[in-house]
């Protein structure tokens, strides 16, 4: 008997700790906006894949959305609230919980992804307000205002970052004038390290963590500088500015949006308002950074950029409505190809295709990922939710495309039959 229950104690334990190094985050599989997904249909019937299930009753908001423990959990906002809602996998909102304060001025509307690990969920509101919410009942386990008490600074539109999970560690970037990134306890939200200051505010960017050269580095990107902290006690390794661009107007600062994307000691930031990109070469020892090229064509707003077999892809910004979809090479920066078609947006990749979301009108694009030219294979449009951008990135989860516009979330069959 007492075999037996120490049996099942340690398959217990085992199947906890394997449940929980479960994580679903921001931008697919390592933020790089390529999914793992596979046995997707690679093209689409007229009028779009099944529609399977629509729920237009959700806060608006523009964050995309993650998962855990069969749970859909995404971001809306309500009254001044940033609002936690967790559904089941058919739509149907399961609970409510308010994790802290929205941004009061332009574009209020909630923007950051939770991050999921096993039972629970964490989240950053428009303010910088941290919470670890329960996520079977939405009760919060504990919460820290990131921002407020690191003296952390704002751009025009307050905070969009998305938490990034790191063993025992969680990480934020308050930025301003006495540190950039910040790592908590993820388990009881006590702060372990901060980082020294650049004296720099915070991008709208979630930060992605590489190892190279022996250390684990946070790389990041605010309004003036790309930065890398060291993970371990937070030190800044390196430091790369951004240049403002001759054509942009003095009393506007610098405004980056975009996750960076990493390979092999090379990290590719981009960013809108004809800011263009550059492509940073991390030195042997890990602790500087130089600029191998820059590129004025894939000069990304906020839709994200994907890397797949030596070549990047994106939309850049003509001006704050228009934009083309675009190929450059990962190793030179040079033109592939240019492409208008519908507007700019979003974009995350699977199995070699291209999943574009047309921030204008709603257009959906199935594109096959080749740097010959713009491969439009099938498309349809996104019709549900109140008026207004179609700014949240798209998700896929076990063969399902998930799409969201405001206060509508749209679950769409992409499995192949």
């Amino acid at each position: 008997m007492r075999s037996g229950i120490l049996f099942c104690i340690i398959i217990f334990m085992i199947m906890e700790n394997s449940f929980a190094q479960e994580t679903s985050s921001w931008r697919e599989k390592n933020r790089t906006g390529v999914s793992s997904e596979t046995s997707l249909l690679k093209s689409w019937p007229e009028g779009g894949p099944t529609l399977l299930w629509t729920n237009s009753d959700l806060p608006k908001g523009n964050s995309s959305l993650a998962f855990g423990n069969d749970t859909i959990f995404i971001t809306g906002l309500k009254d001044s609230l940033d609002i936690l809602i967790a559904l089941d996998m058919s739509g149907k909102i399961l609970w409510q919980t308010p994790m802290g304060r929205a941004w009061n001025g332009s574009f209020p509307e909630s923007r950051a992804t939770p991050t999921v690990e096993g039972n629970r969920v964490y989240t950053c509101s428009g303010y910088g307000d941290l919470a670890c919410i329960n996520g079977s009942n939405g009760r919060i386990i504990w919460s820290y205002k990131g921002s407020e008490i690191s003296n952390g600074t704002y751009g025009r539109w307050g905070i969009a970052e998305s938490l990034l999970i790191d063993g025992d560690k969680l990480y934020f970037s308050p930025g301003g004038p006495e540190t950039m990134t910040i790592a908590i306890d993820k388990t009881t939200g006590k702060l372990i390290w901060r980082s020294s200051s650049i004296d720099d505010k915070p991008g709208y960017v979630s930060p992605i963590i590489i190892d190279y050269s022996g250390k684990r580095m946070i790389v990041n990107v605010a309004m003036g500088h790309v930065f890398a902290v060291d993970a371990s006690d937070g030190g800044i390794l390196w430091t790369v500015v951004n240049e403002r661009p001759k054509s942009l107007n003095p009393n506007w600062e610098l405004i980056k949006c975009t996750t960076p994307l990493y390979n092999q000691g090379k990290v590719y930031v981009t960013g809108g308002y004809n800011t263009g990109g550059m492509m940073i070469v991390i030195s042997s020892d890990g602790r500087n950074g130089h600029v191998a090229w820059t590129d004025s064509i894939l000069d990304n707003h906020h839709g994200g950029v994907v890397l797949i077999d030596g070549y990047i892809y994106g939309s850049n910004w003509l001006n704050n409505a228009d934009g083309n979809w675009c190929c450059i090479d990962w190793e030179t920066g040079k033109k592939k190809w240019e492409e208008h078609w519908q507007c700019k947006g979003s974009v995350i990749a699977a199995e070699g295709m291209l999943y574009l979301f047309d921030e204008k009108k709603g257009t959906v694009g199935l594109v096959r990922a080749t740097p010959e030219k713009f491969d439009l294979v099938s498309h349809f449009n996104v019709t549900q939710g109140a008026q207004g951008p179609f700014w949240a990135h798209p998700v896929i989860h076990k063969g399902i495309l998930y799409l969201r516009h405001n206060n509508a979330l749209m679950a769409y069959d992409i499995r192949e039959k």
